[in-house]
């Protein structure tokens, strides 16, 4: 027979994993309520919120969004900033700030940091940790504190179809062209041309493609296949379980 500090512990044991249970039972119901999506907003009024596209939930700093357009079937991950201006109140114009096309993915803790232009194509993905702006201090007067210099604004273009990888930045005035691929931990500043691959910091193009010579340099591997030949688009829609049809402009 198991003696009473055995019960005990057995009972604190099934106490324990009873309440975890609970709290991410919890969590996950207030995480599908937290999100926002057009359906529902929350506190927040976004100048364009697409159909599909949602914010998880708990967001990061989000402010004058009435200056942020996203458009239909994007994902905003968790703790993700997107922020038009200084401080929240402003008035910022007739134009928005921050524009993210259609088909977007932003990965969780990363921030685009808005003050003149940012403008993200459609279907442009990132990794987690990415930061995006378009404003950075100046540096001209040596006895002033940096933070207190007045910073340079320039816009930041992103092209569609492009990968953004983890922990990059993408520096005021950069603008690149339609898929292009950013490497994880790069420093982009400046125009890079479609169809590039460009990596370090400061980021330089160490792939590139044309009709005629194709990559430069050239790949080790083979282009992986989709899925099997013979398969139709509504074979592949029946077996991944949701449709993989662009979305379409309203």
């Amino acid at each position: 027979m198991p003696n009473a500090r055995t019960l005990l512990t057995a009972a604190r044991h099934r106490g324990r994993r009873a309440a975890g249970r609970l709290v991410h039972r919890g969590w996950r119901w207030v995480q599908g309520v937290g999100a926002v999506s057009n359906d529902n907003p929350g506190p927040y009024r976004f100048r364009e919120l697409g159909d599909g596209t949602k914010l998880a939930f708990p967001l990061g700093a989000v402010f004058n969004e009435q200056w942020i357009t996203i458009g239909p079937f994007s994902i905003i991950g968790e703790r993700v900033t997107i922020s038009a201006g200084f401080l929240p109140g402003l008035d910022l114009g007739p134009d928005p700030v921050v524009r993210l096309g259609g088909g977007c993915v932003v990965g969780r803790g990363s921030h685009i940091v808005g003050h003149q232009s940012i403008t993200l194509g459609d279907d442009v993905w990132t990794g987690p940790y990415v930061y995006i702006t378009d404003t950075a201090h100046s540096y001209h007067d040596t006895e002033l504190p940096i933070g207190k210099q007045w910073p340079r604004n320039e816009p930041v273009e992103i092209g569609s179809g492009s990968w953004i990888g983890t922990g990059a930045v993408i520096l005021p005035g950069a603008k690149l062209g339609r898929n292009v691929v950013v490497a994880a931990g790069s420093v982009v500043r400046g125009e890079v041309p479609d169809n590039s691959v460009v990596a370090g910091a400061p980021a330089k193009v160490v792939r590139s493609w044309t009709e005629i010579e194709g990559w430069q340099p050239p790949f080790r591997h083979d282009p992986p296949v989709p899925f099997p030949e013979g398969l139709s688009a509504e074979d592949l829609r029946a077996l991944v379980g949701w449709d993989l049809r662009p979305p379409t402009r309203r």
